[in-house]
């Protein structure tokens, strides 16, 4: 997303971040990971997770979430901002769950990556204008 921030010419506008509801802070990304991203061009290695905070949810225009439960799970936690909180496919006009691969094959990490850049790059306006509100 962050590329495509900068491609566009949004970059001084938005910044794309990332972090998890379940997750623990710190924890680099996987070798799967870090070895798809580098095929995309993207370099991840210095990636590190963090748990999603107030402060966070504070900072963010948008909020994309990759299924339902995640979604759910911020708007009860943080319902000030639950307007924020959009599922990632809605983005392209359809309302399903994309799952993590971690622990699933390169496959699996492949078709996430594919899936999740066709959505940032069909979806793109439509995260602008939910960003800007």
């Amino acid at each position: 997303m962050q590329r495509k921030l900068e491609r566009e010419g949004h970059a001084d506008e938005f910044r794309a971040a990332s972090a998890g509801a379940w997750t623990m802070d710190g924890r680099p990304a996987t070798q799967s990971a870090i070895l798809v991203m580098a095929e995309m061009g993207v370099d991840i290695r210095s990636h590190r997770s963090r748990v999603i905070t107030e402060a966070i949810v504070d900072e963010a225009a948008l909020i994309l979430v990759m299924t339902h439960h995640h979604g759910e799970a911020l708007r009860a936690e943080f319902p000030a901002r639950a307007r924020r909180v959009h599922l990632f496919s809605e983005m392209v006009g359809s309302n399903y769950n994309i799952e993590d691969p971690v622990g699933g094959t390169m496959l699996n990490y492949e078709e996430t990556a594919l899936e999740l850049e066709a959505i940032i790059e069909n979806g793109y306006l439509q995260m602008l204008v939910l960003a800007s509100r």
